[in-house]
């Protein structure tokens, strides 16, 4: 299932946003990996989750985490679960 992240610019100054923001930055990678492993077929979305996911997605990008297994720069796709690859600081599929 193809998921698309809100790409408004305004995104980042929004209240929910920020608050996952900090929260992420806060978190391990395995923290990180385990919040999108939680998001894996989830069918329900509202401008919470899109908050979220964007956030998430943000962090893995800031940290330098190459994310292309699941991320292609406009849209995410939570339809199998990862994993960190940290010799290649990179996520991984694993279903």
């Amino acid at each position: 299932m193809k998921e698309s992240i809100v790409e408004n610019k305004d995104i980042k100054t929004n209240v929910y946003y920020l608050k996952f923001a900090l929260q992420f930055a806060d978190d391990s990678i395995e923290d990180l990996v385990a919040s999108f492993n939680h998001e894996v077929d989830n069918k329900g979305w509202t401008s919470m989750r899109a908050y979220h996911d964007r956030a998430l997605i943000d962090e893995f990008l800031r940290r330098g985490i190459d994310i292309s297994c699941v991320h292609n720069g406009h849209s995410t796709w939570f339809n199998r679960h990862v994993r960190y690859n940290i010799f290649e600081n990179k996520l991984e599929t694993i279903d």
